[in-house]
Parts: C-alpha cells; sequence; structure tokens
C-alpha cells in the first residue's frame, strides 16, 4: 500500500508553507526516521521525516515551491510488496483526493476544532425513494454490514459481539457473514482491546470497536485521549486514526449510578475527537456509515432504551448523514429546543403539550456534538429568540453550557429570555426506579422550561 507524506504543520496556526528543499529523489528508498526534506515558514525552518520504511515513488511537490497548505501530500512512498512505478500511477488521484479537503492543525484558541482531518460527508441528502420501517438495533447492524462489504479494511472487536452477536444483538448475522476474523471477540479488557484498535486504524485498518456500555470505556480512556484522539496533531497530520468507538451511554433502566452516566460532555471536550449521538434509526444508520467513513476517531453514543425502538429509514445503501450537521425535526416560531439522543424524542413530546397552551415550539436534533451545528442552531435562536436545551446529562459544564455560550456569542442581541437549560439531577442516578425517574429529565421538565422563556 502506497504511503503519501503530508505537508505538516510547524505550530498550531500553521495554514501553509513553502518546500525549500528535498533530501530525497524518485527511486530511493528511505527508513523510518530519515529526513525526506525541510519546509519552511517566515518563522522555522523545519525537517520531514518518513514515518515508514518505503520507496520514494513521486515527488508531488517541488522544491521551492510556496503556499504549500497543510496536510497536502508533497511525495509518495511505494509500501512494501508494491513497485514504485504503481505508486506513482495511483499519485494524481490520491494527491486531488487528499489536498484540497484536509484541513490544518487548530489554533491553539479554545473555539476551533483540533486537527480534524478532512471528511468525505458533506451535506445531507434528500430522502428519495422507498423507506423501511426497522428499529435502531437493525439500523447500526446495517450500516456496519453494509461498509463491511464494500471496505475490506472495515472490521468490528468487542466483547461478545461475535459468537454472542453483540451484548444487545446488534452485530446479529455478521459472524456468519464476514468470519471471525473481522467480526472478533475480545477479552474483558477495554484498555486493551481499545489499544488494539487504536494501533490497527494507525496502520491503515477501520476498525468499530464496541463497548458493552461507555461507563466502562472510562477503562480506556487513555487510549482514546491520548492516542487516538490526540496523534493527528502530534504527528503534523501524517498519521490518522480513523477508528469508531461505539456503544450504549447514558440511563437504561435500573441499573445504577455506576452504569448510567452520560458521557456527552466528556468526550465533546476533547480536540481531536468527533462525537455523534443518533436518535432515531435514520440518525443511527446514516451517522455510523459516516463515522466509519470518517478519517478521525469517532465516539458514537447510542442509547440501550433506543435500540428497540422503530423508524423509517431510507433503503438506499448509500443513506449516508453528514457529521457536524443538526436536524430540525419540528418547525416552530416561539422556542427553540435543542436535544441529542433519547431526549430528542422528550422534546418532541413537550413540544406537542406546549402546541396545546398556543406555544410553538421549533426542535433541533443535535445529532453531532462535536462539530456542533452552529448555524443551524443561531439561525434559529434568531427567528425563535428563546432557547431550552435539554440533555440527560449533568448540567455543570454540560452540552447544555456550551450551547448557552454559543447563543451568547453569536446571537446575544436576539434574545428575548435567558437560555434555559434542562438536565439530569446533580446526583448520581438513584437505582429505585421512582428516584431515578425524578433525577432523568421528563418532557414535563422541558415544557416548564419553555413556559418560562415564554413568560407563560
Amino acid at each position: 500500500m502506497s504511503i503519501q507524506v503530508l505537508m505538516p504543520a510547524l505550530s498550531p496556526t500553521m495554514t501553509e508553507g513553502k518546500l525549500a528543499k528535498w533530501h530525497v529523489k524518485v527511486g530511493d528508498v528511505v527508513k523510518s526516521g530519515q529526513v525526506l526534506c525541510e519546509i519552511e515558514t517566515d518563522k522555522a525552518t523545519m525537517e520531514v521525516e518518513a514515518v515508514d520504511e518505503g520507496t520514494v515513488a513521486k515527488i508531488l511537490i517541488e522544491e521551492g515551491a510556496e503556499g504549500v497548505a497543510v496536510n497536502t501530500p508533497i511525495c509518495l512512498l511505494a509500501g512494501e510488496g508494491e513497485s514504485a512505478e504503481d505508486a506513482a500511477k495511483a499519485a494524481p488521484a490520491a494527491a486531488a483526493a487528499a489536498s484540497p479537503k484536509a484541513e490544518p492543525p487548530a489554533p491553539a484558541a479554545s473555539s476551533a476544532p483540533a486537527t480534524p482531518a478532512a471528511s468525505s460527508v458533506a451535506t445531507e441528502p434528500e430522502w428519495k425513494g422507498k423507506t423501511v420501517h426497522i428499529t435502531v438495533r437493525e439500523a447500526l447492524r446495517d450500516a456496519m454490514a453494509e461498509e463491511m462489504r464494500k471496505d475490506g479494511k472495515v472490521f468490528l472487536m468487542g466483547e461478545e459481539v461475535a459468537q454472542y452477536q453483540g451484548a444487545y444483538k446488534i452485530s446479529q448475522g455478521l459472524l456468519e457473514e464476514f468470519g471471525d476474523k473481522r467480526v472478533i471477540d475480545t477479552p474483558i479488557t477495554e484498555h486493551g482491546f481499545a489499544g488494539l484498535g487504536v494501533g490497527a486504524a494507525f496502520g491503515g485498518l477501520k476498525p468499530i470497536v464496541e463497548f458493552m456500555t461507555f461507563n466502562f470505556a472510562m477503562q480506556a480512556m487513555d487510549q482514546i485521549i491520548n492516542s487516538a484522539a490526540k496523534t493527528h496533531y502530534m504527528s503534523g497530520g501524517q498519521m490518522t486514526c480513523p477508528i469508531v468507538f461505539r456503544g450504549p451511554n447514558g440511563a437504561a433502566s435500573r441499573v445504577a449510578a455506576q452504569h448510567s452516566q452520560c458521557y456527552a460532555s466528556w468526550y465533546a471536550h476533547v480536540p481531536g475527537l468527533r462525537v455523534v449521538a443518533p436518535w432515531s434509526a435514520a440518525d443511527a444508520k446514516g451517522l455510523l456509515k459516516a463515522a466509519i467513513r470518517d478519517p478521525n476517531p469517532v465516539i458514537f453514543l447510542e442509547n440501550e432504551i433506543l435500540y428497540g425502538q422503530s423508524f423509517d429509514v431510507p433503503e438506499d445503501p448509500d443513506f449516508v448523514l453528514p457529521i457536524g450537521k443538526a436536524k430540525v425535526e419540528r418547525v416552530g416560531k416561539d422556542v427553540t429546543i435543542v436535544a441529542f439522543s433519547i431526549m430528542v424524542g422528550k422534546a418532541l413530546q413537550a413540544a406537542e403539550e406546549l402546541a396545546k397552551q398556543g406555544i410553538d415550539a421549533e426542535v433541533i436534533n443535535l445529532r453531532s456534538l462535536r462539530p456542533f451545528d452552529t448555524e443551524t442552531i443561531v439561525a434559529s435562536v434568531k427567528k425563535t429568540n428563546r432557547l431550552v436545551s435539554v440533555e440527560e446529562g449533568w448540567p455543570f459544564a454540560g452540552i447544555g453550557s456550551e450551547l448557552a455560550a454559543i447563543v451568547m456569542e453569536h446571537a446575544f442581541d436576539w434574545l428575548d429570555a435567558p437560555v434555559k437549560r434542562v438536565a439530569g439531577l446533580d446526583v448520581p442516578l438513584p437505582y429505585a426506579a421512582n428516584l431515578e425517574k425524578m433525577a432523568l429529565p421528563q418532557s414535563s421538565n422541558i415544557v416548564e422550561a419553555a413556559r418560562a422563556v415564554c413568560n407563560r
């Protein structure tokens, strides 16, 4: 497999530079760590080293070229078992695919994303043709199966995903179709198999790592945050980590404090990660397919209670939803209600009750928690002049806090009332059913918050 060497960044704010000098030529055999070239800006000079062994197949950017964008392929190395001629033939297509869409490493300012690689999914397609009514569980399975058929580099690993077909039966039929080389049961060691997945992603594969619950993924935080999320930035854009970490997140039903946490804001806080939280079966399928295709590590937060709920999903096998784009589930004019995951359903229930009281609520399904669809949120608030955020997790430093900050920064002059947050109570989730219900947001809480911002 040919290896692209990308234009690295000398600093977090660098967007382009000059390729000052080549130290190798076509046909040279290079070793890992060998200096390939020198790049420079008006402030500094840096040597670019090979991260893999190979043969220089083609120089894509000539010596002396200025204004070379960060993440632009600058040369191509032929990998083991590949001739330089074959690798060179693939160079134009490879360069065209990678260069225009790649984003530079993020500036140090907290408002910018941290070194995401370019995503191939751009806009949400219209729903055309037939739909099928399936559960979220089936939608997730179909998404993985379709991507595994399409790309031999995609594989699934996790506890009980193969022989048992998944703790929640998400991987039904996958072992039979793809075999035990691509559907892999792991030992009970989240830190261990998450690390295996990250290493596989560094090696060019596309792992889907299933956690039985994201509560157990706390054992793998080091692998997710320090290895998966940071390597693209720390390698100057030369290494990506195309991996999906997926599994149920948040409260289920009476599984108590240690198995009921919502990790949405935890992961959304980390530069280098993409974080999505689907609600419907269409969300689940379209976003999981996008996550598998994305060159960045993606945290895919599912919800156990939603697994058995059914929705309409387009039959089109190319149905993919863009990461970073919210969906307006209900159009309204009086108040904007923003929610994600299971809370979207509760927000829609609240909107129906509010309509009976003369309040027309607009409901936005965030879908993506990092990056946020700031444009859709701000446009809605400028129309309704009010915002209620809804999340299952704790309120302190939550997703609602970030939404409030975004609206304050971008739509403050349009607000007719302070932003209201609806969230889980700031306590470990109780085991008792009556206390659990009291600790989690209900549609009645959303109605109350919406009435408050509407002065009703």
